[in-house]
């Protein structure tokens, strides 16, 4: 399912103008690796349980020590990370700053051209004797060298990942080397218990400044953040100090326990304004028996779905804005070997109610893949039933469709429209018997290119009115009032979907 991105970090990146990025960035560390280390000769053994949370509400006063006593408890269990890897996924990097000074690195002209590894920082939380730590996906993918630097132990030991998610940007790495005393662990809240204004801490390694402490509160809960485009995981909003360096590091709560992995911030500067995220904890200690095994598995139907609005629900036979629209059919994948059709409304899976997009994408995604699952749908305005075989989710080859913004010149809606004639249907490679409008233009800022609309796009059904010609898509599109919205079946040479145009 994909409806659109928010821009997110890749890798490592800095945090440029009007974008979400991850707080960790390459940033020169002058560390010294150690070869005082311990090896790990401990057998490696797959540990399918939960960590325990701690569920109990918080209470308490906030006193004089309070944020003092929880930064002297909770540090040990964090560490800085400082990884390596190959300079090719640094090309945002440069777009912006050019090629850094790696440490040894020679200057001038006369340098040899071969590329240095590049050196990143990031912060993580220990959650247990083993040697496994949590981080972000981010702060790890790519590397080639990854080493751990505890709390007052200039030794660097070294560690390798386990298992990564790019979803929840979440990854498990863990110590090849040991450092002789026990490994102080992470205690895990219940983030589900946050509320905005809620106390919060921070701690991490900004800038390499490591086991930095920053207070604040939380800013908000439950805000959708677009970690692969089109799939939205919720994230809690703090404006306790996150900057660069930080990405990986555990946001706590008033008892010290973790609530969050601090991931992200907006910023138009590489530093922090107040708008910093975390994935919730809960969400990231769920997937930990997979990421344990190296490989988090999710389902998937293959579908893209737009929300239904407060003045378009009644239009599908529902008595009140729920489910989620079929906008497109992904070609071959589960929902286009079933029955589901465009223009269906799917307002339940399983017997569960679906509330609208993200519901629907979290109930899909926790599936595991081969089962069979009922789906309630409304279709022409009558409700029916089908069932859907779950797929397995590929984060790496899933389609990224893009999704350009709308409006039309002739009807109210920003774009202009001819007939769809012979010669336009071979040369955008669509079937001979495609009828319908095409657009030829869209108005920069439009309700057309605002709705995804965009050049090339043969409107064939407006409002379910099916058209054939310019003239019959100007006609149905004038019938719609202003300010209401129309929904339009449009073909590509990738196949048919729906899109919806809000007429100004």
């Amino acid at each position: 399912m994909a409806t659109g991105k928010h821009t997110l970090f890749s890798g490592a990146l800095i945090a440029v103008t009007s974008l979400a990025v991850g707080a960790v960035i390459t940033a020169r560390l002058d560390l010294v690796s150690s070869s005082a280390a311990q090896a790990s000769t401990a057998p490696r053994t797959v540990n399918t349980s939960l960590p325990a949370m701690n569920s109990a509400p918080i209470t308490g006063q906030l006193t004089a020590t309070t944020f003092r006593d929880i930064a002297k408890a909770q540090s040990p269990m964090v560490v800085n990370i400082r990884t390596e890897s190959q300079s090719q996924g640094n090309d945002l990097l440069r777009q912006f700053f050019g090629d850094l000074p790696q440490p040894g690195a020679p200057s001038g002209p006369g340098r040899p051209s071969r590329e240095l590894p590049t050196v990143a920082s990031g912060t993580g939380f220990v959650i247990d004797q083993a040697g496994y730590i949590v981080t972000n996906n981010h702060v790890v993918e790519g590397a080639t060298k990854i080493e751990v630097f505890f709390l007052d132990d200039d030794e660097a030991y070294q560690a390798h990942i386990v298992g990564r998610d790019r979803l929840t940007d979440s990854a498990l790495i863990e110590l090849t080397e040991r450092p002789s005393y026990p490994l102080a662990e992470a205690s895990f809240g219940d983030s589900t218990q946050m509320e905005a204004g809620d106390w919060v801490m921070a701690i991490g390694n900004p800038f390499g400044l490591g086991h930095t402490v920053t207070v604040g509160v939380v800013s908000a809960v439950g805000r959708p953040f677009d970690q692969i485009r089109g799939r939205s995981q919720q994230v809690i909003q703090t404006d306790a100090a996150i900057n660069p360096g930080n990405s990986g590091g555990p946001l706590l709560n008033l008892r010290g326990e973790v609530i969050g992995i601090n991931t992200a911030i907006v910023s138009d500067r590489p530093g922090n304004l107040g708008i910093g995220f975390a994935v919730p904890i809960n969400t990231v200690r769920s997937l930990l028996p997979q990421l344990r095994t190296g490989r988090v598995i999710r389902g998937v139907i293959g579908v893209e779905l737009i929300p239904l609005t407060n003045d378009g629900y009644q239009d599908h036979g529902l008595s009140e804005p729920m489910g989620a629209l079929v906008s497109r059919i992904a070609p071959g994948g589960p929902a286009a070997k079933s029955s589901l059709a465009l223009e269906d409304v799917i307002v339940s899976f399983d017997g569960e109610r679906v509330d609208d997009i993200e519901s629907l994408q979290e109930l899909v995604v926790n599936t595991r893949p081969g089962t069979v699952v009922d789906f309630g749908v409304y279709r022409n305005g009558e409700p029916t039933s089908l069932s859907i075989t779950i797929g397995e989710l590929d984060l790496e080859d899933e389609g990224q469709p893009s999704q350009v913004r709308v409006e039309d010149l002739n009807t109210g809606f920003g774009m202009t429209l001819q007939d769809l004639a012979a010669e336009s249907a071979r040369e955008l490679q669509l079937p001979r018997s495609t009828a319908g409008a095409v657009v030829t233009s869209a108005e920069p800022g439009g309700a057309a290119q605002m709705g995804g609309i965009r050049p090339g796009d043969v409107i064939t059904a407006v409002n379910r009115t099916t058209v054939g010609t310019a003239a019959e898509a100007i006609r149905e599109l004038n019938e719609v009032e202003s300010g209401r919205t129309a929904t339009l079946r449009i073909v590509r040479p990738d196949g048919e979907r729906l899109l919806r145009l809000r007429k100004e």
